[in-house]
Formats: structure tokens, C-alpha cells, sequence
């Protein structure tokens, strides 16, 4: 298989020395304590989901320090952090709201008053390590960032190896532990993390912390500057899941041991990494970073203006093939996620058909005469008594075939069924899906799955029947343009939804054109096609089939065309931008 599942993006620079394995990267930080002044203080910013007590350890063994500051000395309790985060984190199983809360808010006020006063000078070499080490000093001489994915972070959290930002709850399970990542500790980080990243003088890439790599600060900087002057992509996250599917499997050239794989995390800059190959060296870091440094020429003057440091296009695999149908779920209208849980947009979507099996469906709107008094009453039999569901009753069901565009405007009930593969395009990289159904499956814990029948009650657009949804939603395609050798059809999204997606047929080359906004594409038939700056601005770029990547506003003007074993044939690629006017 051609599936690239490591995408890199090459750095044309003379780079500075990339220290590799823990023997280098001590050597290089016991270089720079001893070539610095007399009194010198190193910072170590961590994020969440970094191995703490290993850095702690090697602190102590290796490296040639007087002093070692270990920021979690000076936190707040765990139980005035737990009450501090508790209106962020709710009792709810799966929501909470994003907190408002800096890092500098998790400290003991009397503390630092009584650390800063007995280290006003700091004497010898001194390393402050740890979640707001920068917070501690005004002027730091050398600060390294500690960084990592947050796909790896999950897994760890799985694994119960890690703590959240000031508890000790390793064995409180993923669930638990990933909610209060999502809605506090990853924000209260972020917000650090963009004050720091046009100052940290190193990088230190912990996603392997068997080999960790650490990079010049300006490196690093140089590398996101290279980056939106091309097209690349991020390296996808293959997970599991209860319905998961086995498409996946052998179109990526996945593990054949692991039962499924249901999601791929493509294009989510949240959750996936960029790779920087430096020569021989490839350094990973989160490519949320590059939102946060390049945040303008990335997505656009109109798009930043709208979202700000947010990248708001989602693509994502979904993966039912031999596996079992999609929760049944809706998402919220704008101004309930804006009333309920402060967020400024919701998660529309839709469903575009990779591939399907003969006899797939999804589930999309209402019946019609669908009687909502009594549809709720039989999904509350269903959680509460165990009672199964039948949701054919009163969710309208539309055989699909590859190629077909279905649109997922918030307020619309939905699900894919069986024997489908889902590219999934999204407008938001949030977690609000409010599940009404789960056929009476447990989640990969052995678990109940969450149901959210409460806040599903209050969005459902009961209106979205049979005809309805037939006439906006379903394969709204439409020609609008054509040349020789290629034509572009409209396929959505919905008039609600502020995403644009059009799908490109073409076995010539075709001219496209940023408009000033962020793309993000995939290759959807055909085996290869190759992108092309028109005046040689970026090197030629290739993608296989089903791959995503994303092409800068910075970008401008790109061709596509038929590559390799794809020359000659009509191949196909969707795009998807933000509709800026």
C-alpha cells in the first residue's frame, strides 16, 4: 500500500546540532550550564502528559546543577485544585466547560511569596522543572520546552502512566483523565505555550522518551515559518473502537493483530503531529504549534479574524467496514454550545462515502409523523431498562454508495451504519456529540458508553423529516464548472454550516487558487496525484489515495494533477475551505 503514514515535511536550512537520545541531549544542556554565567537559571516548561518524575530523576543523576526547583512543590493542594477546577470539570461524565484558568492559578500564592523572597538571587546553576517553571523568574537564561502530542498523552493516560496538571489520579481512569485534559489542563497550557513559543530557546520532543530529541529553539521556528509556504500533512492517529471496521486496515497498512481500527485522526491539528526531518533526524512535535505560531499566513487574514489561533476544519476517518453502525447522535445548534458551554461554533459535519458496501446505509433525519414525545420515551427505556431500541422506527434511513455527500447540520439525528467508510469533514475539533443510542454495546473499558439524551432533547430539530432531508442534505451535488479534461461539482456543506466542499474530477492537471483562506484536501480516487507551485514557490508535493493534507492561505496559487500510476485517469479530490464571504 502507498498510505503514507509518517508524513514528513523536509526543513531547507543549515540547522544547528538536533541532540538525539538521552547521552546527547545531557551532553548538550551540561554544554550550555557550563559555558553560561556563574549564575544561571535554566527553565524546563512541561506540558501535561510529560513523565515528570523521569525528567526529575535525570535532573538529579545527570546534569551538573546546584539547584533543582521541582515546580509541583509550590502547587496548591490537591484537594484546592479539585475544588478550584470543579466548575470547569462538572459532575457530568463526558462535558465540562473550557476553562478560563491560567497555569499561574494552580500555584500556593503563599508559597511563591516565600520562594521568590528566599531565591531573589539564585547562586550556581539552577533548573526550575516542571507545569509553569517559567512563571517562577522574570528573565530566565535558557528556556527549554518539554513538549508532546496529545494522541501520545492519551495513550499514556490509557496506560495510567501520567497524572493531570497538579493531582496525583494515574489509576482514575482514561475517561476521567482525558476530560479533565480536554477542558483544563491542555487550555491552561496552551494559553502558556502561546506566550512561550517565540521565546523558548530548545525544544525537547518527549513523544518517544526512550529517545528524546532536542532542538534549537530557532530551528524549530525556522521550521513552522517553512511550513506554510507549502502544502504537507500531519501524521495521522489510528484508534480503535467498539464499532470499529477493518477498511482501515488494509487501505493504511495497519496493524493486522489489533481487532479494528474505528477512527483516523487525519487532519486534526489538536490531536495529530507534524514531523520536521532535519537531514537524517526527524524531530515531532504538536501541529496545534503551528496554529499558534503561524497562525495568519496558515489559515488566512478573514479565517484568523474569525477564529482566531483555532484551525476549524476537522478531517477524519470513520470506519464501519465488517464492524457495526455509529452511535446514534446529534450534535448542538450554535446557540445552545454557545449558552450551555461557551463555546462560539458547533460541530456541523457531514459524511463524505469513501467507500460502502452493497446494502450500507446512514441514518439522517426524521421520519415523517415522527412522533418526539414518544421517540424519547423509548430511547429513555432503552438507557434505563435496557430495552432495546428500535431506531428504524423513527430515524430515517438513506442507502449510500461510494462517492455520496450526505451534510450534518447541528440539530440533525445521525449515524453511519455498517459497512461504511466515512471521510468525515467537520467544522470544529470539540468533543459535543450528544449520543441518543448506542445499539447496547459497552466502550473498549467493558463500560455502558455515555448517552446525553438530556441535551440531545433540547437540539433535535424535530422538523428534519423524510422530505426535508431528502431535498437539503442528501447528495446536494451540483457542476459548476469544467474545462478540458477536469470538472468541479458543489457538494456542500449546508447553508448552516460555514465550510465550502468541492470535489474535483480531473485526468489533466488542474489551477487552484487559496482566495486568502485555508484548504484542506483529500484524494479520494485514483492511486497518486501531485501538487505544484505554478512558479516553483514550493517543491512538488505527492499524495496517495486517501491521504489528507493541507495547503496554507499563504500558499496562493497550486496545481493539482494525475501522478505515477494515476496518469492519464480521471481521479478525484475534495476540498474544503471556510466560506470567508
Amino acid at each position: 500500500m502507498s498510505f503514507n503514514k509518517f508524513p514528513f515535511i523536509e526543513i531547507d536550512s543549515d540547522p544547528k546540532d538536533v541532540s538525539v537520545g538521552w547521552t546527547a541531549v545531557t551532553k548538550r544542556i551540561n554544554n550550555l550550564l557550563s559555558t553560561s554565567k556563574s549564575n544561571s537559571i535554566l527553565v524546563m516548561e512541561c506540558y501535561q502528559g510529560i513523565y515528570n518524575d523521569k525528567l526529575l530523576e535525570w535532573v538529579k543523576s545527570e546534569l551538573s546543577i546546584d539547584n533543582l526547583i521541582n515546580t509541583s512543590d509550590l502547587m496548591k493542594s490537591e484537594e484546592e485544585i479539585r475544588k478550584l477546577t470543579q466548575q470547569d470539570v462538572t459532575d457530568d461524565r463526558i462535558f465540562g466547560f473550557l476553562t478560563r484558568l491560567e497555569v499561574i492559578d494552580f500555584f500556593d500564592h503563599s508559597k511563591l511569596k516565600k520562594f521568590k523572597k528566599e531565591n531573589a538571587f539564585f547562586k550556581g546553576k539552577t533548573i526550575i522543572l516542571g507545569y509553569g517553571a517559567s512563571l517562577l523568574v522574570d528573565n530566565p537564561d535558557i528556556i527549554v520546552y518539554a513538549d508532546m502530542a496529545r494522541w501520545e498523552i492519551q495513550q499514556r493516560m490509557r496506560r495510567n502512566e501520567v497524572n493531570n496538571l497538579g493531582i496525583n489520579n494515574k489509576t482514575e481512569g482514561f475517561e476521567v483523565k482525558y476530560k479533565r485534559g480536554f477542558f483544563v489542563d491542555w487550555r491552561a497550557l496552551d494559553r502558556l505555550k502561546r506566550k512561550l513559543i517565540h521565546k523558548w530557546d530548545f525544544v525537547l520532543d518527549t513523544n518517544d522518551h526512550s529517545n528524546p530529541k532536542l532542538v534549537d529553539g530557532d530551528l524549530i521556528s525556522d521550521a513552522l515559518k517553512q511550513a506554510v509556504e507549502r502544502p504537507f500533512s500531519l501524521m495521522p492517529f489510528f484508534d480503535p473502537g467498539p464499532w470499529g471496521g477493518q477498511w482501515m486496515k488494509e487501505v493504511c497498512d495497519l496493524d493486522k493483530d489489533v481487532d479494528n481500527f474505528a477512527w483516523c485522526f487525519n487532519c486534526v491539528p489538536e490531536e495529530n503531529s507534524l514531523l520536521f526531518k532535519f537531514n537524517d533526524t526527524k524531530v515531532e512535535i504538536p501541529s496545534i504549534n503551528l496554529v499558534f505560531y503561524q497562525p495568519v499566513k496558515l489559515l488566512g487574514d478573514a479565517v484568523h479574524a474569525r477564529f482566531g489561533d483555532e484551525f476549524p476544519i476537522r478531517f477524519d476517518f470513520l470506519d464501519t467496514m465488517d464492524g457495526g453502525n455509529l452511535s446514534l447522535q446529534v450534535h448542538p445548534l450554535t446557540e445552545y454550545i454557545q449558552e450551555k458551554f461557551g463555546i462560539h461554533y458547533t460541530q456541523d459535519e457531514s459524511y463524505y462515502m469513501m467507500d460502502a458496501k452493497p446494502g450500507a446505509k446512514v441514518y439522517l433525519g426524521l421520519k415523517e409523523g415522527v412522533n418526539p414525545k414518544q421517540m424519547m420515551e423509548e430511547l429513555d427505556a432503552a438507557q434505563q431498562e435496557n430495552i432495546y431500541f428500535d431506531a428504524d422506527k423513527h430515524v430515517q434511513t438513506w442507502k449510500v454508495k461510494k462517492h455520496d455527500h450526505v451534510l450534518i447540520p447541528g440539530g440533525t439525528v445521525h449515524c453511519s451504519g455498517i459497512d461504511s467508510m466515512v471521510l468525515e469533514i467537520s467544522s470544529t475539533p470539540y468533543i459535543f456529540t450528544f449520543k441518543l443510542w448506542d445499539w447496547g454495546r459497552v466502550g473498549l473499558d467493558g463500560k455502558p458508553r455515555p448517552i446525553n439524551l438530556k441535551h440531545g432533547e433540547n437540539v433535535i430539530q424535530w422538523d428534519r423529516t423524510t422530505e426535508w432531508t431528502k431535498e437539503n442534505l442528501v447528495n446536494r451535488i451540483e457542476k459548476i464548472n469544467e474545462g478540458d479534461g477536469w470538472y468541479e461539482e458543489k457538494t456542500g456543506l449546508h447553508e448552516r454550516e460555514f465550510i465550502e466542499t468541492r470535489r474535483f474530477w480531473f485526468s489533466k492537471i488542474t489551477d487552484h487558487k487559496t482566495n486568502g483562506g485555508v484548504h484542506v484536501l483529500n484524494l479520494v480516487e485514483g492511486d497518486e496525484a501531485i501538487v505544484e507551485s505554478p512558479d516553483d514557490t514550493f517543491k512538488p508535493f505527492i499524495i496517495h489515495y486517501a491521504e489528507t493534507f493541507i495547503v496554507p492561505a499563504n500558499v496562493g496559487k497550486y496545481t493539482i494533477s494525475p501522478y505515477g500510476k494515476s496518469e492519464g485517469k480521471l481521479i478525484g479530490i475534495i476540498k474544503a475551505y471556510v466560506r470567508i464571504n
